[in-house]
């Protein structure tokens, strides 16, 4: 009886170890398929998000080609052309593609404010009367100024050289040199986040002096470089423009109220530099960039930089 007992007691005590086996087995076997799962859903995110970074490339050379195609048709820029319209989302294989073009001369350009290293002291009266339309302290202009110009003397009210950078908690130096993306505010003394965002719709950052294109322009960058203009009157003038655009400077000029005057150097009817935006979805990826594209003559614009996001 005992005998029997015992091989009873060993058969269940086998039968649990065989069930405790199976268990682990089907506990591996089923981790191994998750990590094969896993394994598969990132190789195959992997593919999309490299896919998505082509389909941008792509995309860049769309807003290259609309561009150069631009100027063989004509040498005057305005809103109503094919490259400032957005482009829809369209089916790429597996995915879409977005993307449009903006004129970064409709902007004012920060890095006029210097000209051979030195201030150039009609751009920073510019600069000032943008502020003072966006209601931002006039003092970001000395600041701005200092960061660009190549000396070390800061600006007698309020301007910021190397001296006050290097008391920060994170001391750096003064640049003293151009901007090469308005990103680069972020380090400059005042341009906190708010002052950023509400001045982004209005500057950008374009290698040397570029005039502003008066088709493009928002009223707030006209008003800010034509003397006498109104905030108003630039409002109406950009209503009218948006009707008929400026064929030449004497045809904006037309479009000027009396007692208004701008310097040819600061307007221009055409434009050399753009910002295109594109975003491509692929699968479950998503890639981004920006491009800063210079359309200087014939051919294909180049890319001064590109930045993906």
């Amino acid at each position: 009886m005992n005998a029997r007992r015992t091989a009873g007691s060993q058969r269940g005590v086998a039968i649990v170890l065989a069930m405790g086996v199976a268990a682990l087995a089907a506990i591996a076997a089923t981790a191994m398929l998750l990590s094969q799962s896993t394994w598969a859903r990132q190789s195959e995110l992997s593919a999309d998000r490299i896919q998505a970074q082509l389909v941008v490339r792509a995309g860049v050379d769309w807003a290259r080609a609309v561009l150069s195609y631009d100027r063989l048709s004509s040498n005057v820029d305005h809103l109503g052309e094919s490259w400032a319209l957005r482009l829809p989302q369209m089916p790429v294989e597996n995915g879409k593609l977005a993307g449009f073009i903006d004129d970064q001369q409709g902007r004012y350009n920060l890095n006029n404010l210097i000209k051979n290293g030195q201030i150039n002291p009609i751009q920073f009266a510019h600069f000032q009367r943008l502020l003072s339309l966006l209601e931002l302290p006039a003092s970001l202009a000395n600041t701005l100024a200092d960061w660009l110009d190549a000396d070390s003397e800061p600006q007698p009210q309020e301007g910021a050289e190397d001296a006050y950078y290097l008391s920060l908690t994170t001391p750096y130096l003064a640049a003293n040199r151009l901007l090469i993306d308005v990103a680069e505010l972020a380090l400059v003394r005042g341009f906190d986040e708010n002052i950023r965002a509400r001045l982004a719709p209005y500057v950008t950052a374009l290698p040397g002096f570029t005039p502003v294109n008066a088709n493009t322009a928002t009223a707030e960058v006209l008003a800010a470089v034509v003397t006498g203009l109104s905030l108003d009157e630039a409002r109406s003038v950009v209503a009218q423009r948006d009707r008929t655009y400026a064929r030449d400077r004497p045809d904006f000029r037309r479009m000027l109220p009396r007692d208004t005057q701008f310097a040819d150097d600061d307007i221009t009817v055409s434009s050399e530099y753009f910002i295109a935006r594109i975003r491509a979805t692929i699968g479950g990826s998503e890639a981004s960039g920006v491009v800063l594209l210079a359309r200087q003559g014939p051919g294909w614009p180049a890319v001064v930089w590109l930045k993906a996001l």
